[in-house]
């Protein structure tokens, strides 16, 4: 798992109706993108965090162009 600042890190909820968990990537503590991170999630507070395999990074490409706006 590797990530940069800016990146998204989403969390999965780990029961039936517990929702995922989003927090931007704000400081790269381990080498060549590689975990602990330093990350704020969307309510204001910040951690520090290894995530598990109950986690996916999404890079700043993905998650901008998966909310562009069509265009013809």
């Amino acid at each position: 798992m590797r990530a940069t600042v800016g990146d998204r890190l989403v969390q999965h909820g780990r029961v039936v109706g517990q929702h995922d968990k989003v927090a931007e990537i704000v400081e790269v503590m381990g080498q060549e993108g590689n975990p602990p991170y330093r990350v704020r999630f969307e309510d204001g507070h910040e951690a520090v965090c290894s995530p598990g395999p109950d986690s996916e990074i999404r890079h700043k490409e993905t998650h901008i162009q998966q909310y562009q706006p069509y265009q013809q």
